[in-house]
């Protein structure tokens, strides 16, 4: 079985919301820095959250900033992003992430397959 799982993406009408759930099945996996990160087509992968093994520390990327939520259901949990007022530039593939943490891609090892999120105007 895959070390992450993402589901709960869908297709939403600008201003609704969606909230994306991160399964981890590895108990080694769950010790590690959890991020979300998404990719629209033609474009660079960026980091959208990230949250530490505990859920005690969060970070945002500016462009959610204010709309989207990164959290996790307990020490070592299942990880969330809750989305709001969601506009179109928001349409993208998002993955989760496991690894070092912080904003470098390549410090996340473990990644899931990936949930699309459409956001229609």
């Amino acid at each position: 079985q895959e070390p992450l799982v993402e589901s709960g993406g869908g297709l939403v009408q600008a201003g609704g919301s969606l909230r994306l759930s991160c399964a981890i099945s590895e108990r080694t996996v769950s010790m590690l820095e959890m991020g979300w990160f998404r990719q629209a087509p033609g474009k660079e992968r960026e980091l959208v959250a990230h949250i530490d093994w505990s859920g005690s520390r969060t970070s945002h990327a500016d462009s959610v900033k204010g709309r989207f939520t990164i959290s996790r259901d307990g020490a070592q949990g299942t990880v969330y992003l809750q989305m709001n007022s969601l506009k179109p530039e928001d349409t993208a593939v998002y993955y989760c992430a496991a690894g070092g943490g912080g904003e470098a891609e390549n410090s996340y090892v473990y990644w899931g397959q990936g949930t699309q999120v459409t956001v229609s105007s």
